[in-house]
């Protein structure tokens, strides 16, 4: 009914740079929250950045000034833009959304990896 899909994970070397996309497809009435959260070997799922549909945006301490989220309302995508990468910073980034379709449900992609060379 929704998928999230995410799209630019890759590998880059420390102190570099790379973004991240997540669309939302199906019948889609309106979304809310939009979050990035991030998940390594042996690790919990931990909330990397939050963004409210009106633009406000949380982070997490560890990537505060490094990270920026940032949404498109009219193609239902949410970016995370990943600057001055460190090793630490390795994981499967997971979309997460609300989304009204009949009713509220929240959904989750699938994830795309992010490793970072020392």
């Amino acid at each position: 009914q929704v998928q999230l899909l995410e799209s630019g994970g890759g590998l880059v070397q420390a102190g570099g740079s790379l973004r991240l996309s997540c669309e939302a497809s199906g019948s889609i009435f309106s979304i809310n929250d939009m979050s990035w959260y991030r998940q390594a070997p042996g690790k919990r799922r931990d909330l990397v950045a939050t963004i409210t549909r009106d633009g406000r945006a949380n982070y997490a301490d560890s990537v505060k000034g490094r990270f920026i989220i940032s949404r498109d309302n009219a193609k239902n995508t949410v970016s995370l833009q990943m600057n001055l990468l460190k090793p630490e910073d390795t994981a499967v980034y997971v979309c997460s959304a609300d989304v009204l379709t009949t009713y509220w449900r929240n959904y989750w992609g699938q994830g795309t990896q992010v490793t970072v060379s020392s």
